[in-house]
């Protein structure tokens, strides 16, 4: 008998391992894709930063470039496996998963940070009379010699960071 149709256990081991492959694909994609999201996450202009919430993103930032590499290699793998014995449908679930995985890959390779937290290009100081700031909005203040700088809160958190020069001395603002 040359042609024989699967049997039942035969079947049902080979319904198993497509399971298995989805779950590990999916358990892949997500470990990609989060090693970018994650730290995008946690550190975003206006929001409270926990010390161990950083930590956490940081570490997660460090490792993302190979971490990226590796879970989107093997979604790759388990993907082409998957292929061929998907519905037109997983197909298109498998594909756009994989553009996600290779964008996050893409991103973990990038310096994403300098995008949502955009340097003051030239800062810009009005006298104390001129201030349209809410008396109540908190500032960061600097006094060197006879001078001294005030800087919002607000702007300093979108921003992080401003070099600048009081009292003739280079400073770098950070919050």
């Amino acid at each position: 008998m040359s042609s024989h149709s699967p049997s039942v256990p035969d079947l049902q081991q080979q319904s198993r391992t497509a399971l298995r492959l989805w779950i590990a694909f999916t358990l892949c994609a997500l470990v990609a894709i989060g090693q970018f999201f994650i730290p995008a996450f946690i550190i975003r202009p206006f929001r409270y930063q926990a010390p161990r919430a950083l930590f956490i993103a940081m570490a997660l930032r460090q490792r993302a470039p190979a971490g990226t590499l590796i879970a989107g290699l093997a979604c790759l793998f388990i993907a082409v496996a998957l292929w061929r014995t998907a519905s037109r449908w997983r197909r298109a679930v498998l594909a756009l998963t994989l553009i996600a995985v290779a964008l996050s890959a893409a991103m973990a390779r990038l310096n994403y940070f300098e995008w949502m937290f955009h340097p003051i290009a030239s800062q810009q100081f009005l006298a104390q009379s001129e201030s349209k700031l809410d008396p109540k909005e908190m500032i960061m203040a600097v006094r060197l010699g006879d001078e001294a700088r005030a800087y919002p809160i607000r702007q300093m958190a979108y921003h992080h960071i401003l070099n600048d020069v009081v009292g003739g001395v280079p400073i770098a603002v950070t919050y």
